[in-house]
């Protein structure tokens, strides 16, 4: 039997750091891709990471193209190309130039591999993924974006940072958009089973829930230009692992709602079970009105950037 393959459409900090994770997992043989001009930085990156295997000891093949015929019949495509932000810029300041790029890479995986999963991480992420499925036109469960995944990891982050406890005993959930005015939800975070309120206080737990919002550009204005990019990478892989294992992980990602929470016709993050059907459920739960008012209050921010699209 034939091993399973990984796409990566976009060869920079995510996509180096998503083939050096899928390799090590020894999730599938991985491509990186990019455009012509940036074909030497690809294969580069790929023949260093094959020259990695022997201290590693993964089996895989790794692979660097701009050639879209190699990206042919590939199980899972994900998605990072398009400008990263710079300090001072929010996601949505990104539209116009990476709403062309998807619609070029979308048309194109379309015609290479019509059955694949796709993972999307470009910003703005919630027109992104949308954007890809209404060009594509894609089963609505063989497209998600990476939202929630990697915002509920930095919502743990902070909440292990602050109680001094490990971060493997931190339960979180972040819902909404992937941008200023998502949604932690913070009556469901706990170490270890304890709710975390009962642990700080509500004070530090509402200064936790403000940073987590602001987590992306405080990376970006540390870094000066660019973006993150260890966890981003580590919070796709874990989606691409439970759809290539049949996992059933629930991970928080822009999923495609139908009803869901209220919400019809929109990518927004919510609660997704992924297994080998791609998207096999979304997990509905009861919110409280608090909760449920600033859900809709993220949404409208969707909506607002995906109306940009013209789509």
């Amino acid at each position: 039997m034939s091993k399973k393959r990984i796409a990566l459409i976009g060869g920079g900090q995510i996509g180096g750091n998503l083939a050096l994770l899928a390799a090590q997992k020894e999730l599938a043989d991985v491509i990186i891709f990019d455009i012509p001009k940036a074909e030497g930085m690809v294969k580069g990156k790929a023949l260093d990471l094959m020259q990695l295997r022997p201290h590693d000891g993964y089996d895989v093949k790794i692979s660097g193209t701009s050639d879209w015929n190699e990206v042919s019949d590939a199980d899972v495509f994900i998605i990072t190309a398009g400008i990263p932000r710079k300090p001072g810029m929010d996601r949505e300041d990104l539209l116009d130039i990476n709403l062309g790029i998807m619609k070029d890479v979308a048309n194109n995986i379309k015609a290479q591999a019509p059955n694949s999963f796709v993972i999307v991480i470009s910003n703005p992420l919630d027109a992104m993924v949308y954007a890809f499925y209404k060009t594509s036109g894609f089963q609505s469960n063989k497209v998600v974006g990476m939202a929630g995944a990697l915002d509920s990891t930095r919502f743990r982050t902070f909440i292990a940072m602050e109680t001094g406890l490990s971060v493997q005993d931190v339960t979180c959930m972040v819902l909404g958009g992937h941008g200023d005015t998502m949604v932690p939800i913070t009556r469901l975070a706990t170490v270890g089973g304890v709710p975390v309120i009962d642990l700080i206080g509500k004070e530090k737990l509402s200064s936790i829930e403000e940073r987590t919002r602001f987590a992306g550009g405080e990376i970006v204005k540390l870094f000066g230009n660019g973006s993150a990019f260890y966890a981003p990478a580590q919070s796709a892989i874990e989606m691409a692992e439970s759809y290539l294992r049949d996992k059933k992980r629930v991970i928080p990602c822009a999923s495609l709602c139908s009803g869901e929470f209220g919400i019809n016709g929109y990518f927004i993050g919510v609660p997704t079970v992924i297994g080998a059907n791609g998207v096999e459920k979304i997990l509905e739960f009861e919110l409280e009105n608090h909760e449920q008012d600033a859900l809709n209050q993220t949404l409208d921010a969707v909506k607002k950037t995906v109306l940009e699209t013209g789509l």
